[in-house]
């Protein structure tokens, strides 16, 4: 591209008519002012080097800007022409500065077009295979709606020690749980402390209450892992827990928010709920939901028939555990509960074993996946 010659409308020598005002040895000077701020005009290379040259020019500490403050020295009769004079650079100035960021936009622009060309006859690059596992699908909704009830979601490490994951949850010393039947555990250290995976999630309740105070509301998903592995069981499974402290919490409102969460999940208002009594080591009383459905076929219905289905286990925060993490039992209490997040997303979308979530199929993704564009919200819905 070629650099256009710009015909300025002002020009000093339209000035001449007034040389008896200031000396000719002035207007020498404004036009090599003008000459030199011109030539480095043309010289500049890209609009930054432009703008340098226009900020050192008519900037406020610039050249031309430095001869406008002389005014105020010179006489009445004089000021007037020279201003004048002054005017007539800086406009010239003005318009060579337009005129070369015309050009070099243009030229930016002509490069732009040509290392951005796309060849449209060139073959489509291929749609990448895959989507979104159930199982994340699943937890992503959960966390949807549990998020809208005002639930905060918090994390911790997999491989636990026996504090987290056991003692600060009132298991007594000889528990089964405890013993290798049920716990994947690691060599000992030096000190002869094991590691262990975690059995469950609630190891990020005792975390979450040492570390903060109440009161708490607390949703926990993440991957457990015990020795187990049958249709429904697999040894790495994910679970989602709830913790909620304060003052008030009772079984009705831990009853309230599972019949808001399964009618929100399952995008139905039949859902119908029970407790019935269980025992676990943390809570006290301690109680498993079941949810009515029926079944036709393969096809789960959440609501329908006269058959029950256990869903969670949960109940009120065991005394024993909000000491161990320094919480006063006698201002405070709560309720916990957990449930399977593998084993909802087969009763949601008709997954009929556990272990086929595991086994790493793209063809079984490709069917039971889903698009990561549809990220569950509760504005746009959840599956």
């Amino acid at each position: 591209m070629f650099l256009r010659k710009v015909a300025f409308p002002f020009r000093l020598e339209a000035l001449n008519t007034r040389r008896s005002v200031f000396p000719r040895e002035t207007m020498s000077t404004y036009s090599d002012l003008a000459a030199e701020i011109e030539a480095e005009i043309l010289t500049a290379q890209d609009l930054a080097a432009l703008d340098a040259v226009r900020v050192s020019a008519l900037g406020k500490t610039g050249r031309v800007s430095g001869l406008l403050k002389t005014l105020g020295a010179l006489p009445p009769e004089e000021r007037k022409a020279t201003g004048a004079a002054i005017n007539a650079v800086r406009d010239q100035i003005q318009a060579a500065l337009d005129a070369r960021k015309d050009v070099l936009e243009a030229e930016h622009l002509s490069r732009r077009l040509q290392s951005e060309r796309i060849d449209l006859s060139l073959p489509a690059a291929p749609r990448a295979k895959g989507g979104v596992h159930p199982t994340m699908q699943v937890m992503d909704e959960m966390v949807a709606i549990f998020a809208e009830m005002g639930f905060e979601v918090a994390e911790g490490p997999d491989i636990e020690d026996d504090f987290h994951n056991f003692t600060a949850l009132n298991f007594p010393e000889k528990h089964p749980a405890r013993e290798m039947h049920d716990t994947f555990f690691f060599n000992p250290d030096e000190n002869g402390v094991r590691k262990l995976l975690r059995t469950h999630t609630s190891p990020v309740q005792i975390r979450s209450m040492i570390a903060g105070k109440p009161p708490f509301r607390l949703i926990v998903p993440g991957r457990v892992f015990r020795c187990d592995s049958d249709q429904t069981h697999t040894p790495m499974f994910h679970q989602i827990e709830g913790l909620v402290i304060d003052k008030t919490a009772h079984m009705g409102h831990l009853k309230w928010v599972f019949d808001t969460f399964l009618s929100r999940f399952f995008e139905t208002d039949t859902v119908i709920t029970q407790f019935r009594p269980h025992h676990f080591p943390f809570t006290e009383p301690s109680a498993e939901m079941d949810v009515r459905y029926s079944r036709n076929g393969a096809e789960i219905r959440i609501g329908d028939g006269d058959r029950w289905m256990e869903i969670l286990g949960s109940g009120m925060v065991h005394p024993n555990v909000l000491k161990a993490c320094g919480v006063d039992p006698d201002e405070y209490q709560g309720f916990a509960f957990g449930m399977g997040v593998d084993r909802l997303a087969m009763l949601k979308y008709g997954v009929p074993d556990l272990r086929d979530m595991f086994a790493a199929d793209t063809r079984w993704l490709s069917h039971y996946g889903f698009s990561g564009f549809a990220a569950p919200n509760p504005a746009s819905g959840l599956s």
